[in-house]
């Protein structure tokens, strides 16, 4: 199972977690292959200074079994930038997309949750606009929901922030096995939060 990380400068570093769990997760299922993409293979410079070396960008990224992509107030600047959209439209057609957080919104302006329900990030600190509002309000295509996991088979949705940590391990559990996932939860000391999240926020699959 080959994953692929999309990374863009300000992504929020505890996005992170996305490659986090899936590290982890390898104990369980060393099958497990991770690498880091980016609008331009490289250093890309997460918020609040964090350096991340993305392996591939756009032009020369392997196929990958899934692919998600991460969130964070650089979002704004990549549903603008042509190569991230066109990369992930063209993805879309044989790989499972997913998104985690504001990642969302950027599988939204790529044309991918057309015709979809899917969520995005809820939460913020006034003044901003609730990331999940914005989607409903400019995308009239999508069926936004609010949710911790929105599983559309070929499409993947995920709530904010922390929230990525609980769309892995559905991928874990949906892609590879209950077993694997639930083994990843217990390793990471998850297994309640992720009970408790599915309880609050319950998972939507199609």
């Amino acid at each position: 199972m080959k994953f692929g990380i999309f990374v863009y400068p300000d992504v929020e570093p505890v996005d992170l977690a996305t490659f986090g769990v899936l590290s982890m997760a390898r104990r369980a299922y060393p099958d497990i292959q991770i690498h880091t993409i980016a609008p331009t293979k490289g250093e890309v410079l997460l918020a609040n200074g964090l350096r991340v070396i993305a392996e591939y960008g756009v032009d020369d990224a392997p196929a990958f079994d899934v692919i998600v992509v991460t969130g964070g107030a650089g979002w704004k600047e990549q549903v603008k930038n042509p190569a991230t959209l066109a990369f992930l439209q063209a993805r879309s057609r044989d790989t499972v997309m997913t998104s985690v957080c504001t990642g969302g919104m950027i599988l939204a302006a790529a044309g991918v949750l057309n015709g979809k329900q899917a969520t995005t990030k809820c939460e913020v600190i006034p003044p901003e606009i609730s990331p999940l509002s914005l989607m409903k309000e400019q995308y009239q295509d999508i069926a936004t929901v609010h949710s911790s996991v929105v599983d559309q088979q070929t499409v993947v949705t995920g709530g904010g922030v922390t929230l990525c940590i609980d769309v892995m391990l559905h991928l874990l559990k949906t892609r590879i096995s209950p077993e694997v996932a639930n083994e990843t939860a217990r390793i990471i000391e998850y297994s309640r939060a992720w009970q408790a999240n599915k309880a609050a926020l319950p998972p939507i699959e199609s």
